[in-house]
This record gives structure tokens, sequence and C-alpha cells, in this order.
């Protein structure tokens, strides 16, 4: 019973949709030109209680801990640090499309050394970098640890990651990417999933529209990703953008059966279709059990004790039944899959088995 319950409950928000659901432009597909761009820095993190890096194995944090005190104008010349105060971290940050110098973003921090927590700490200024080199944000701020750890002369206890964290808000920028639209001729939007059915369902969606309030069909779509739309004259880049990206496509893609075998996780496409097969699923155990005997000699006869062996085999086969699975729809094949009462990994293991038959009509993918 508990097995088809978690079967269910894997596969109710897919029986749920529709065959074909219709979503927004701006959530199949977004514009080329407004990306993300990745910054990282490297810096320090100070005012730990204790937790921080073991300087003796992590040189590195001893050395940039000294930097940092020389630019400040103390001389630390001479002698060992011994601060356990102190945590070597890499930041890292998304610098979203068309921010402007001042915005601020939420960083990442991540111990680099063997600190065992960041809990408390703070980030010195530290500046982020992106792909050319050059400084796009500085991040500072407290750090901000969801996980613990507690450690005794016999136990520890640690919950979640305490060796990162996050600061809200922590990073100013400095200096703007450069993605002006306003002088292009055309907006290039890229699908998030790659697909030639729903690239032409875009821009045929497209065309429709700008057909009735231009009178033009602006709309080419390049490749499987790609959909070029001419800008028409008289109107801003971002408003005849804001007026397309609520249009209602319906989106398609291949049928893809994904596992993940880690976790028992099995989720099942609505395309997804199995050719009638028979499939026999079951356990076979075998228990080998070992029992001597005391074998006694007669009475009055000359013969001694001796130990028998004795071995006992039993073969228990629970369940071997044969089913027959035939999944013309999504909910046919659910409950087909949910006859054979079998636990998540049984399905996994069925699975790849009609995969090797030829009988599955989908892209069979293991994580």
């Amino acid at each position: 019973m508990m097995n088809r319950l978690l079967l269910t409950i894997l596969f109710a928000v897919t029986l749920s949709l529709p065959a074909e659901a219709a979503s927004r432009i701006k959530d199949i597909a977004m514009l080329q030109a407004a990306r993300d761009n990745q910054l990282v820095g490297y810096g320090l993190v100070i005012g730990l209680q204790g937790s921080g890096d073991s300087l003796r194995n992590s040189p590195f944090t001893e050395q940039s801990m000294r930097a940092m005190l020389e630019n400040l104008g103390i001389a630390s010349e001479g002698g060992r640090a011994r601060a356990k105060n102190v945590a070597a971290v890499i930041v890292t940050a998304n610098l979203p499309p068309f921010v402007q110098s001042g915005a601020r973003i939420d960083v990442s921090v991540s111990s680099l050394g063997d600190a065992t927590s960041l809990a408390g700490g703070t980030l010195v200024m530290t500046p982020l970098r992106a792909a050319d080199g050059e400084i796009y944000a500085v991040a500072q701020g407290s750090v901000i640890v969801s996980g613990f750890s507690a450690q005794g002369q016999a136990e520890t206890l640690t919950q979640g990651v305490p060796t990162s964290g996050r600061v809200p808000n922590g990073a100013i920028i400095e200096r703007k990417v450069e993605a002006s639209m306003s002088d292009s001729a055309s907006l290039v939007l890229q699908l998030r999933n790659a697909d030639f059915s729903t690239a032409v369902r875009v821009a045929d969606a497209i065309n429709t529209y700008t057909g009735s309030r231009f009178g033009a069909r602006l709309a080419n779509e390049e490749d499987a990703r790609t959909i070029r739309i001419r800008r028409p004259k008289g109107i801003s880049y971002a408003r005849f953008y804001a007026e397309i990206e609520n249009l209602m496509v319906e989106s398609d893609g291949p049928a893809r059966v994904v596992v993940d075998e880690r976790t028992g996780t099995v989720v099942i496409g609505n395309d997804v279709r199995i050719s009638r097969v028979a499939i026999s699923h079951g356990t076979l155990t075998v228990r080998i059990t070992e029992t001597p005997r005391v074998v006694q000699p007669e009475p009055f006869s000359r013969g001694e004790t001796a130990i028998e062996p004795f071995t006992e085999i039993e073969a228990d086969q629970p369940d071997a039944n044969v089913a027959l699975l035939d999944g013309p729809n999504l909910q046919t094949l659910v409950s087909g899959l949910n006859r054979l009462g079998v636990k998540p990994d049984g399905i996994i293991a069925i699975l790849q088995g009609i995969k090797s038959a030829g009988a599955l009509q989908a892209e069979l993918v293991l994580q």
C-alpha cells in the first residue's frame, strides 16, 4: 500500500496537467541580451568564535591576514599568528542584467580552509571580478549561516552546512554591464528547453499578434532554440517586449523518463508510451542454515560420540507474478506500474528492462 501511495504522489502533478499546457513566452524563453554574469572573489571572514582556519594547515589564511593588516597600515612582521577567529572564503554572486551602479545583490560565502563554522562571522571588503578580470562589485557584511555544529568529548552533532552562508544585499555594484538594447533592430529569444515545435509555435504566436497590432509578421525561428524578432518602428524596446512576453504558447518536448537511482525518484513525462510487454518481477531469497547434530553411539558399542553436519536450504520467491503492461497514455502506464506493487527501486529496474527490450518509447535519463 505504501509503495502505491508513493508512486501516486510522484506522478500526481503530471497526471493533473492536460496533455499540452499553455505557458507564457517569458516562462519558456529568455532574451539573449538579458543574461546574468557570474562574479567571484577571495576574502576573509573575521569574528569567528574559535571556529576559523588553523593557520598551520591553511598558510594562505595567514598570508591574507598579514596582507590585509599591512594595507590598513598595521605592521605584522615577526612571529606567527595563532588566531582562530579568521577563515579564508570564496565569495560568489550573480550579476543580474540591466543592473546599475549602486544597486545591491546577495552573495554566497564558502569556506576555503579547514574552518568548522562561519556562524557569527563578518565578511571583510572583498572585490568581486567577472571573467574579464574587471571588478564589478564589492562585498562586505555579516554572514548568515543556516547550519550549526556542536562538539563534545565523545560526540559531534552537525546539522546543515555551517561552512557556507549568505550575505543578503552584501555586495554593492560598482560597474554595470553594458547591455543597452535601445539601438538594436531586433530581439533574440532563446528557449530554455530547445525544441523545434516550440520554437515554431512561439514564432507563430508572435506573428499572429504583430500581424494584427503592427500589420507585419516580425518573428522568424532560426533553430530549435532561437527566435529572432524585428522591432517595429515607433515603439521602445522594453514596451515591445512587454507586449509579447505574455502571449500564451503550448510548449512541447521529447518524451523522457528521468531516474535518480540514489534517491529512488522516478519522473515520467506526459508523452511517454510503452508498448505491450509482459513483466515478471519478484525477489528470490535463499536461506542456508547450518545445524550440526550430535550423534551418540548405540548402547554397549565401542563407537564414539561425533558431530554430524546438517544443512537446510530454503528458497522463497514472494510476489513473483507476471503482469501485462501497456501504456497508451500516462495514466494507464502509472496504473500498470502501481499494480505490480513494487518499491521505487523495482520500478527503476523495470523501466531499464523495458528500455532494453525496445518497448519504452521515450528517452531514459539516468542520474
